[in-house]
């Protein structure tokens, strides 16, 4: 079944699928929404079969798949369903919502929710002003919800090798994820300076240029939020990686990763 998808339902489709494969799924198990819309990294096949494995096969979670609608990237068919989120992982670049479908997401984080942002989150509502009429963007989302400070990336053909932060270790997202040093797909962000009420847990490097975060937590109106700059489709092999998102998702919904809390 194909999974990159547009319209509702085709939203239904994806999520029902999914739900059935998970057979024990309970109507109490978390709901998680994710937003896709970007068409740099595939987002729209590995998220839905990272979660596929990782939060309904081993967790049992409910997951809800928004794509971008393929003629109309700025919308999101089905985007109402986050209204009974629990939790909202955010994978979208550069889009301008209509300005109702916004503030259905600006009420969700207002509201101390938690939010997960993969990759280009870091501008995901930022079209540089602009936008069709009616619609909306959030050119401070970064700063203001994530506590980044995205400004562009390294080349693509630049190696980038990430380790974990020394002052990180036995942090609960951290938990499962390599101790020594590894090689990631994709550029490196440049994200720096983070807002100070951000914790790094990870940094990444290329040859010759500063260290950048590439995960770290934040904190919105009271909703626990985690990034990562990581999320190209080689990341989604490696078990660090995994590891990961998945702890970065059961940490913002208050969960135990298998390290506490």
């Amino acid at each position: 079944m194909r999974l990159a998808t547009a319209g509702m339902k085709a939203v239904v489709a994806v999520s029902v699928a999914l739900l059935c494969g998970a057979q024990a799924v309970s109507a109490a198990a978390p709901h998680v929404v994710f937003l896709i819309g970007e068409r740099e990294y595939k987002t729209q096949e590995t998220l839905p079969e990272f979660a596929r494995d990782e939060l309904i096969g081993k967790l049992k979670f409910r997951c809800t798949f928004v794509h971008a609608d393929r003629k109309d990237g700025n919308r999101f068919p089905g985007i109402e369903a986050i209204e009974t989120a629990d939790l909202v992982v955010l994978s979208v670049r550069r889009r301008a919502l209509p300005e109702a479908d916004l503030a259905r997401v600006r009420k969700y984080l207002a509201a101390g929710r938690p939010l997960v942002g993969v990759r280009t989150a870091s501008h995901a509502f930022h079209t540089k002003g602009k936008h069709p009429k009616g619609h909306a963007e959030w050119q401070e989302f970064d700063p203001e919800v994530l506590g980044g400070h995205y400004v562009g990336h390294h080349g693509n053909k630049l190696v980038t090798t990430v380790e974990v932060l020394a002052a990180a270790k036995g942090h609960p997202v951290l938990v499962g994820v390599s101790s020594k040093p590894f090689d990631v797909g994709g550029s490196l962000y440049r994200v720096n300076p983070l807002k100070k009420s951000c914790v790094p847990l990870i940094s990444g490097q290329v040859k010759g240029a500063p260290a950048e975060p590439v995960a770290w937590t934040h904190a919105y109106r009271g909703g626990r939020v985690f990034y990562t700059s990581l999320g190209h489709p080689k990341d989604f092999q490696l078990s660090s990686f995994r590891r990961l998102l998945r702890n970065g998702i059961l940490w913002a919904l208050k969960k135990d990763t298998g390290g506490g809390q």
